[in-house]
């Protein structure tokens, strides 16, 4: 092989693997949005939870939002029970817990903008 065609070979090889090592929230994920208008909008104290929710404010007390693939699986998640005290939106549900209508207007107006 020639000397450019080494190059090339070298050239397209460093980038095909940009982006494969990212560090933090994948950037098409639905949380990251949400998160984002969260803290930079409303600021208020949240974070990504697990691989699927975000917690706002107080683990304990704070609204919990999680999502989901589809609506359909959200919607799927209240009709059997295991979802109870949520609201829908989209394919999230936001659990409600121990919070006033302010920081859950707040939230709502985060995940449906999504």
């Amino acid at each position: 092989m020639t000397r450019i065609a080494i190059t090339g070979l070298v050239a397209a090889a460093a980038l095909a693997g940009c982006g494969g090592t990212k560090v933090g929230p994948d950037s098409n994920d639905a949380r990251t949005a949400a998160l984002d208008c969260l803290t930079q909008k409303h600021h208020l104290e949240a974070r990504l939870s697990g691989k699927d929710s975000i917690q706002v404010g107080d683990a304990r007390t704070g609204p919990r939002i999680k999502f989901f693939f589809t609506r359909g699986q959200a919607q799927a998640a209240q009709l059997e029970g295991t979802a109870e005290g949520t609201l829908e939106s989209g394919a999230a549900l936001i659990y409600v817990r121990e919070n006033g209508d302010s920081v859950l207007e707040k939230v709502e107006d985060c995940v449906d903008s999504l």
